[in-house]
């Protein structure tokens, strides 16, 4: 039967819906990251609660079905002691001439405009380890970044 006889359905022409990714490794979380993570299930639960639309639905139980799975696989890391930096640490360096701040924490928690910065990320991963007035290589360069302080 020539296809323009046959009926399709309105789905048919719809972009599919796929879960939403999950980051690879471990989901390491700082105390307010977990606690993200929990505000951020309540409030979609809230939201599912009142919806009716079948569409809405489905958008709003895979977002919660990702959340769930974050809170879940959650692994609460201690706040970091020491001189080193490590996950949770808030770390300042010099870096092309400009000073900068950040905090090393989980991949949902991260905000890069706030300071909030990946542990994954390539900068996050150059500064595991460091102490004040190391000289890290970075982007190619040899001791593109300097440790100016390390606080946990």
């Amino acid at each position: 039967m020539s296809v323009a006889f046959r009926r399709e359905s309105d789905d048919e022409h719809l972009e599919p819906k796929f879960e939403l990714p999950i980051p690879p490794g471990p989901n390491l979380v700082t105390e307010r990251g977990l606690a993200l993570i929990g505000a951020r299930v309540e409030a979609l639960e809230a939201v599912l609660a009142g919806l009716s639309e079948e569409t809405e639905i489905k958008r709003v139980k895979r977002d919660l079905r990702y959340w769930r799975t974050r809170q879940a696989t959650a692994q609460l890391m201690p706040v970091p002691e020491g001189d080193a930096v490590a996950f949770g640490s808030t770390v300042t360096f010099r870096m092309g001439g400009k000073e900068r701040t950040v905090t090393l924490v989980g991949d949902d928690e991260a905000d890069p405009a706030a300071g909030l910065l990946s542990f994954t990320a390539p900068l996050s991963r150059a500064l595991m380890g460091a102490e004040v007035g190391d000289e890290i290589d970075f982007g190619g360069k040899a001791g593109a970044i300097v440790v100016l302080a390390v606080n946990g």
